[in-house]
């Protein structure tokens, strides 16, 4: 059985593996951009800062290059303006950057080049309300969709419609000027419509899909009126323009648990769409503790947590608090579930790392593990635990990984 620090060693192979400098030197390197008269350069996620910075170092002086990214992964560019907002609650901040991104793009012209840096979590940090809306809607949207265990896809589906940058609209934005777009996917199945709410691609689905599902999902009526207005509004034109965006997949989560499995020769890849709720995922792990013969399995993907209650934590946190439960006091076994962007829901851990002795370590502490995951205080119950893994902000983002290490 692997201890902790060999674990924690097999999750950063993965990380990286997602380097968002090297993903962007390879694509750049071949299949370098035209030559045209101006380049503007646009960096969008929790990887943006690696990803321009790594663009600038190889590409011609641009006209104008601008970052936004979320507050953990700030870091200085030279050459580029850094623009901070919210994840992944949208902000004011957000809101400012959306409107610098829409008055840089409106500078390109025909014979321009606007190249667009894509990574994970880009959707809440550029906010652009569609007309009717304010931001305060957008993120009162966000946090009924947080809270109602929406899946990313279903979230960025709604996300796209309330919005003048998402599911294309960054092409509008930027149009005449041609886009050539690099993307870090985040999403299981690296659906580039559900990247970041697909600025550069088509939308997920029409507008009249949308009200359907969000009925059906019960979330309807808990939305704003002026959400629901805009919503029920009919369907605009929403074709690209005819100079569409050159998308091309530089990094995704499956790559990075490929990168894992080859690290150790006793490693299986279990499942690349461990998704779904987070009660269901642990059911899918506690099976393959029962089938996988081998020592180590791989796991990737991102679930979803419905709140309840009052307390702190995530969905890699709420995963392995369960999977705890579920073995306390079983002996040969540990489990690694963590976000690779180094952030795990609202909390500065990227996830955990639990054992048979989990609940026991709780309960010392003077915690009640049951009592602490029906709150949602996964958070807690692992501090006390001393079991959360906390890596800090890594520069990329692609979804989860999660390690299951046996002795056998």
């Amino acid at each position: 059985m692997m201890t902790k620090d060999e674990l924690t060693d097999l999750f950063r192979i993965g990380v990286r593996a997602a380097d968002p400098v090297r993903a962007v030197q390879a694509s750049l390197g071949s299949a370098p951009l035209p030559a045209h008269a101006r380049l503007f350069v646009l960096g969008l996620g929790k990887a943006a800062c690696a990803m321009t910075r790594a663009a600038l170092a190889v590409l011609p002086t641009p006209a104008a290059a601008l970052v936004v990214t979320n507050y953990e992964n700030a870091a200085d560019v030279a050459g580029a303006e850094i623009m901070t907002a919210g994840h992944p609650v949208p902000d004011e901040n957000g809101l400012r950057a959306a409107q610098a991104t829409e008055a840089m793009l409106a500078q390109a012209g025909r014979d321009d080049r606007v190249l667009v840096l894509v990574s994970g979590g880009g959707s809440a940090l550029l906010p652009a309300p569609a007309y009717g809306l304010s931001l305060s809607d957008k993120a009162e949207v966000n946090r009924i969709l947080l809270a109602g265990g929406m899946d990313i896809v279903a979230m960025n589906a709604v996300r796209q419609h309330l919005s003048r940058l998402k599911g294309g609209g960054l092409l509008r934005a930027a149009h005449p000027a041609p886009v050539t777009a690099l993307i870090l996917s985040d999403v299981i199945g690296d659906d580039l419509r559900a990247i970041a709410s697909g600025p550069t691609v088509a939308p997920i689905a029409p507008r009249a899909h949308v009200v359907e599902m969000l009925r059906a999902s019960g979330m309807w009526a808990r939305l704003p009126d002026t959400v629901q207005t805009v919503l029920m509004r009919a369907e605009t034109e929403t074709d690209l323009p005819a100079m569409s965006a050159g998308n091309r997949l530089i990094g995704s989560n499956r790559q990075s648990l490929e990168a894992m499995a080859q690290a150790r020769s006793e490693a299986r890849i279990i499942s690349t769409a461990l998704v779904g709720d987070v009660a269901d995922a642990a059911e899918v792990i506690l099976r393959a503790m029962r089938n996988t013969p081998g020592p180590l399995a791989l796991f990737g993907g991102e679930t979803t947590v419905t709140l309840t209650g009052t307390g702190l934590g995530g969905r890699n946190q709420d995963l392995a608090l369960r999977v705890a439960l579920a073995l306390d006091g079983q002996e040969g076994w540990r489990f690694l579930s963590a976000g690779t962007d180094g952030r795990d829901g609202p909390t500065d851990a990227a996830g955990a790392i639990v054992d048979g002795h989990t609940c026991a370590r709780i309960r010392a502490a003077g915690g009640d593990p049951e009592a602490l995951l029906a709150n949602n205080d996964s958070n807690r119950a692992l501090a006390l635990a001393g079991d959360l893994l906390v890596t800090g902000g890594t520069g990329t983002n692609v979804a989860d990984l999660q390690i299951l290490s046996l002795a056998r």
